[in-house]
């Protein structure tokens, strides 16, 4: 858990880019079902973990998904993409295009301060 509030939490994706989920929590199933400030909420935490993704890692493309097909609650996914991605240009959920070990990306605990630094600034 990276972090947590009345409304949402942030949890760091095992993967091997920069990836995090925003969930609510309250169970939603559509964001049109949340109320008008918890979408705020959300946007600016979507936001917040964007811009500290391209801070702290200079990413070549940042990608922000929500399916939640499998996971019926409201929940993003933002990830960093690099070109030398295993999957890149692919989704990460799409066709592997290469074989990658590691990128050697700066440390995660990094980009944690980055985002709890924006976090707090959030009105909620």
């Amino acid at each position: 858990m990276i972090y947590e509030n009345d409304y949402i939490w942030i949890e760091k994706e095992d993967s091997q880019i920069p990836w995090v989920k925003i969930f609510t929590k309250e169970c939603y199933k559509e964001l049109s079902d949340c109320p008008t400030f918890l979408q705020n909420i959300l946007f600016q935490c979507t936001l917040a973990c964007e811009t500290s993704f391209r801070e702290y890692y200079n990413p070549e493309k940042i990608n922000i998904a929500s399916f939640a097909n499998y996971v019926p609650r409201v929940h993003f996914h933002i990830m960093a993409r690099f070109k030398e991605d295993a999957f890149f240009p692919e989704c990460m959920w799409g066709k592997q295009q290469r074989e990658i070990k590691d990128l050697n990306l700066p440390d995660f605990d990094g980009f944690i301060s980055i985002l709890l630094e924006k976090i707090k600034n959030i009105q909620i």
